[in-house]
């Protein structure tokens, strides 16, 4: 086979994977319009040790239903699972956002905390991890976080999104802060057409899977029990 049609072959995955990432996306979405999901409720199991609390964090634009596959798997495995609503559909900028989050977690009460983060989301706990709240919080497993921004938020028309440009002054103080790193794990697929920079974090611990798109692998069985695993990893230290 030619050089040029393995390339052309390629491309056309590479564009089928967008396409079926959006439809996964779109499917999301429309589920909370059409009938929003309760969080799983963790089985009360006697005698058995208490499971550190998740606390889900979207994705820009995105609901908790977005990671509704891995939040199912963590209440299976007993974890308590819980949802901040004051962050609605999330389009605040990081800091505004974190704020919210650290709220809720001392409005709550939690400790012990694993944060499980989409996209956006890792950037909001990372901050949250570093703010005045962070010593409620254990660890994040963060998945497809751009943690070093994504080289096609500069053409974005929204405001919130060109946020996530490599050049944006929050994205780097954030990047700069290295303090917690060690306690983040961070997931990413091979390919991510949102982030070709890949979720990579310095400092952290990073995995990666062989799996295509930014908000597909959220359903996948690979992913799902990376997550489960990575937060029962950091639940005991």
């Amino acid at each position: 086979m030619s050089a040029r049609r393995r390339s052309s072959r390629g491309s056309l995955a590479r564009l089928g994977a967008w396409a079926a990432d959006y439809a996964w996306a779109l499917d999301r979405q429309l589920r909370h319009l059409v009938r929003p999901p309760a969080l799983p409720v963790a089985p009360r199991v006697p005698g058995a040790a208490a499971a550190a609390p998740v606390v889900l964090l979207p994705g820009i634009y995105e609901t908790w239903e977005f990671l509704g596959p891995v939040a199912d798997a963590l209440a299976r495995a007993g974890h308590p699972v819980h949802a901040v609503a004051g962050l609605g559909h999330n389009g605040r900028p990081v800091p505004e956002s974190a704020d919210v989050v650290a709220d809720e977690l001392d409005r709550a009460g939690l400790t012990g905390v694993v944060l499980v983060a989409h996209s956006k989301g890792g950037l909001i706990g990372k901050h949250v991890m570093l703010s005045p709240a962070g010593h409620r919080v254990l660890g994040m497993v963060a998945v497809a976080t751009p943690f070093t921004g994504s080289r096609w938020a500069r053409y974005m028309l929204s405001r919130a999104l060109r946020s996530f440009d490599p050049r944006d002054p929050v994205l780097l103080a954030l990047a700069g802060e290295l303090l917690v790193n060690d306690r983040i794990t961070a997931v990413y697929p091979t390919f991510d057409p949102h982030i070709p920079e890949t979720g990579h974090l310095v400092g952290a611990r990073n995995v990666e899977l062989p799996l295509s798109g930014h908000f597909r692998p959220l359903g996948h069985p690979l992913l799902v029990r990376t997550v489960v695993r990575e937060v029962a990893r950091l639940q005991s230290g």
